[in-house]
């Protein structure tokens, strides 16, 4: 009997053993699944992120090309009104008036530096000035 109960607390023990290796081996597969599903869901937060990042540069950037149109249309606005005002600055001034912006411009003067001191062709400037500035009105 001693050996019966032997083989038989034998085979309980190749059953119990039995079920200890089936239940790590249930456990092991169960971390696996769990540590599976543990990275599929931080690479859905990692990408829910990325995309969040994605749209708040491009409302970003899309402001910013907005806020740059606005400029560009202001400077143009700017630079025909300046190309303007050359043009009636050019056709009221005098041929000695334009005689002498050449010369600075090839010397490389500045215009109001020498129109400072009195110069017999100062009166013609204020008379330009003057002017423009009754035509603007």
């Amino acid at each position: 009997m001693r050996e019966k109960g032997l083989a038989g607390s034998g085979g309980a023990q190749g059953r119990n053993a039995m079920a200890v290796k089936l239940f790590f081996w249930e456990l092991e597969k169960h971390l696996k699944s769990s540590s599976g599903a543990s990275v599929v869901a931080i690479d859905n937060k990692i990408e829910q992120a990325m995309d969040l990042v994605k749209s708040h540069l491009m409302y970003a950037v899309r402001e910013e090309v907005e806020v740059l149109k606005e400029q560009i249309k202001e400077l143009i606005e700017r630079n025909t009104q300046l190309e303007q005002e050359n043009n009636l600055l050019k056709n009221l001034a005098s041929p000695e008036q334009m005689a002498q912006f050449q010369a600075q411009v090839q010397t490389g003067g500045s215009p109001t530096s020498t129109a400072q001191p009195p110069v017999p062709g100062s009166a013609g400037t204020t008379q330009v000035s003057t002017q423009n500035s009754g035509m603007s009105a």
